[in-house]
């Protein structure tokens, strides 16, 4: 790619810590092919913004208030589906980027990869590409296969894995359910097919369940 010659790739980031955003745009602002178009701070701003922003990739934590990373990803799909996503998040790419690639995502990134390796993600996907680290590209390998001794929390649902994530990071029901937009009867009612796909019975099994997993901190 001639990036002297040709448009700047429109980027739209969105991240719930304005430290991270000035973050990445003054990484992206090095680069002369890249343009930040704008930013968000939560998942709902992100639809709201994109309904009238030209954008070329978007750039968006996983983890984001009032709408999560992935309910916006299922909805960009919907409403944007040649815009591609790149997922950033705390968590290893093992844990999430797999789940997150089927969902729709174009890339994943942990927060901990070098700012060079966010620039190539960007060009990557803008070009049509995927963009995942040698290890998940050979999970997505591996997953094309069935395999029997598969962690339990994969036969979850991407709601229900992401609702038990919520529970086991100790958030209570009433707080689940505003975040995501849902009453909290449907939340009781995942969490009771969670520990019954999982074959638990408590939220400190599911804490304990995540920890020892690394699904959460």
């Amino acid at each position: 790619m001639n990036e002297h010659h040709s448009k700047p790739i429109r980027v739209f980031i969105a991240d719930d810590h304005a430290v991270v955003r000035q973050g990445l745009k003054q990484i992206l602002s090095k680069t002369r092919d890249l343009l930040v178009v704008d930013e968000a701070a939560t998942g709902q701003d992100v639809l709201t913004k994109m309904k009238t922003l030209s954008v070329d990739v978007v750039v968006m934590d996983i983890e984001m208030p009032e709408k999560s990373g992935l309910d916006v990803l299922l909805e960009l799909q919907r409403t944007h589906p040649h815009v591609p996503v790149i997922i950033l998040s705390i968590y290893s790419e093992d844990q999430f980027g797999l789940r997150l690639l089927k969902a729709g995502a174009s890339g994943y990134l942990s927060k901990t990869s070098a700012p060079e390796k966010l620039v190539e993600a960007i060009r990557t996907v803008h070009q049509g590409g995927k963009f995942v680290s040698p290890a998940l590209t050979q999970q997505l390998v591996l997953g094309l296969h069935t395999d029997p001794l598969k962690s339990v929390h994969e036969v979850l649902s991407d709601r229900e894995f992401q609702i038990f994530l919520m529970i086991a990071s100790g958030k209570p029901n009433k707080t689940i359910a505003d975040e995501l937009c849902i009453s909290v009867t449907t939340v009781s009612t995942h969490r009771a097919h969670i520990l019954e796909k999982m074959h638990l019975t408590s939220n400190a099994d599911l804490t304990l369940y995540a920890s020892k997993h690394g699904l959460i901190g």
